[in-house]
């Protein structure tokens, strides 16, 4: 069975990590809480998180709302139907139009099928999501985590989280990371929703949010 909650940041977790984990306190009284970046399931998210690759939130929000206002509704048969011209000229790099395409066709193929994933467990909805072309880990990380709230995901390829971690402690690699972080199971996803709150807070900056 999943281990998914229909809330990732609830205030008695958020207490729990708070009350015994210093690092979690220390952000929390320069910050407060973070905030819930749960989004919808399905494919026009799964797309935005594409476009957020290696990208400012920003960028990839902008990206995002240029390709939509083009297409009006974004599908898998619009996306199919699109030029390697039109995605460009909508800021689409060619890299990422073939993972947009690859996904389009998975979904219309039904060898994907999104609806489903929330009645998998979590190793079952990496392996659908990753055997599609341009997703990878993190793309599946951030699907789990704010799409369905899936509680213990650490997503140790974000540049962000580890960033954000080289900060406050004395981690170097990944592998350290990982270790530490087994001590916040099974709440990983909360805990990073901490470190995303306290790198764009630091910088005066808010998650990016669009209405779907």
């Amino acid at each position: 069975m999943k281990t998914s909650a229909s809330n990732i940041v609830t205030p008695k977790d958020v207490s729990f990590l708070v009350e015994n984990f210093s690092i979690f306190k220390e952000i929390h009284q320069l910050y407060g809480a973070p905030p819930n970046w749960q989004r919808p399931e399905g494919f026009e998210t799964l797309v935005l998180i594409i476009l957020e690759q290696q990208v400012s939130l920003s960028s990839a929000k902008a990206h995002y709302l240029k390709l939509k206002g083009f297409v009006k509704e974004i599908t898998p048969k619009n996306l199919l139907k699109l030029t390697d011209l039109e995605f460009r000229n909508n800021q689409i790099s060619r890299q990422k139009t073939s993972y947009l395409r690859a996904l389009s066709t998975a979904v219309l193929e039904k060898s994907l099928q999104l609806e489903n994933l929330k009645n998998f467990p979590e190793e079952k909805v990496r392996a659908q999501l990753t055997n599609i072309k341009g997703i990878g880990n993190w793309t599946a990380d951030v699907y789990l985590m704010s799409c369905l709230q899936f509680k213990d995901i650490f997503p140790i390829g974000d540049i962000a989280l580890v960033n954000t971690l080289k900060k406050l402690t004395s981690l170097t690699s990944k592998e350290e990371m990982l270790l530490f972080s087994s001590q916040w199971k099974p709440l990983r996803s909360l805990a990073t929703y901490f470190f995303w709150h306290h790198y764009l807070s630091s910088k005066g900056k808010k998650m990016e949010t669009i209405d779907m």
